[in-house]
């Protein structure tokens, strides 16, 4: 009785799709965490030499 309690859960795949999109959330949640970090590191760097820039020039 037992081992066919275990065979049936063994061969049971009706979570298998949860996991997989969790893990794909998972990695897009990532993906995405790390593309902003990138992009806020490069505008400030942007933002910092527009500022140098207009400190630069004469306006009047």
């Amino acid at each position: 009785m037992m081992t066919t309690k275990l065979k049936r859960f063994c061969k049971d795949t009706s979570g298998a799709v949860t996991v997989d999109w969790i893990v794909l959330t998972a990695a897009v949640v990532a993906l995405a965490a790390m593309t902003v970090t990138v992009l806020q590191s490069g505008s400030e760097g942007l933002a910092e030499n527009t500022g140098d820039f207009m400190i630069d020039q004469n306006f009047f």
